[in-house]
């Protein structure tokens, strides 16, 4: 009897533990999906609500002759660029998949993407966004996107 009562309370508890971890997961999804929501409405407030105050954005990319580069944006500028969008200018960024690690008030996330620009392609990489639950609510602190025009699954179909 004990064995059953044992394995009843171990199974109870990992399924617990994993439904959780499904919440976080859930919760730090919305907050990719909030964020890539008001980039495409051109809304900055929509935006902002998902960034912590002191985020760090970066971009990173390859010349046309081949040189590596970085370039660093702060949160006013990217917000300024959202809200600077034209009604008539239309983003959409297909995000590919959605790869969550969670360890504590931590969170990693990794989203493939393509780019299209006013309904045509434009471009395609990857996101890393590195997320802090702060005091229950999940904001990102940090975003680096990767822009490439060669190896892009849409130019493939």
């Amino acid at each position: 009897m004990q064995k059953i009562i044992l394995l009843l309370a171990t199974f109870i508890i990992s399924f617990t533990i994993s439904s959780q971890e499904k919440n976080k997961e859930i919760e730090i999804k919305n907050v990719i999906d909030t964020f890539f929501e008001g980039l495409q409405k051109g809304d900055s407030s929509i935006v902002s609500k998902t960034l912590h105050v002191n985020i760090k954005i970066q971009t990173t990319n390859t010349s046309k002759e081949g040189e590596k580069l970085l370039k660093d944006e702060t949160r006013e500028q990217l917000l300024k660029a959202i809200a600077s969008k034209k009604p008539t200018q239309k983003f959409f960024e297909k995000l590919l998949s959605y790869d969550i690690k969670i360890d504590g008030n931590l969170a990693s996330v990794w989203t493939p993407y393509e780019f299209f620009y006013n309904d045509t392609f434009s471009h395609c990489g990857a996101n890393s966004f590195q997320l802090f639950n702060n005091n229950g609510n999940w904001e990102i602190v940090f975003l680096i996107d990767m822009r490439r025009r060669d190896n892009c699954i849409y130019l493939q179909k």
